[in-house]
């Protein structure tokens, strides 16, 4: 046998080599509580801005709203939309989105 043959490594030797190296458990459920916290915090930050940017969209589109219905306005809407007999489209099933 050659002295080179005598010093190669073999697949159990390597695989033993890499079995030394893993990460104690406390580190991993460190890293998953960190991880989770820190998605969690993304998450809220993304929710609360798109919240903050709706309010503001839906502010102004209430101003604009505001100075065109007047009580004129309103009335003539009314009976185009015979919302007497018929009922008011804007509280219709289709209109979910715009009940309050």
């Amino acid at each position: 046998m050659s002295m080179i043959a005598a010093f190669r490594p073999t697949l159990r030797l390597a695989a033993n080599v890499n079995n030394s190296v893993a990460v104690p458990a406390s580190k991993s459920a460190a890293n998953k509580l960190v991880g989770g916290v820190v998605t969690l915090g993304c998450v809220s930050a993304v929710v609360g801005y798109i919240g903050s940017q709706l309010r503001r969209e839906s502010n102004v589109m209430d101003r604009m709203f505001e100075k065109q219905n007047t009580p004129e306005v309103i009335r003539r809407r009314n009976e185009r939309l015979l919302v007497d007999t018929e009922g008011d489209p804007r509280k219709s099933l289709f209109n979910i989105l715009n009940w309050r």
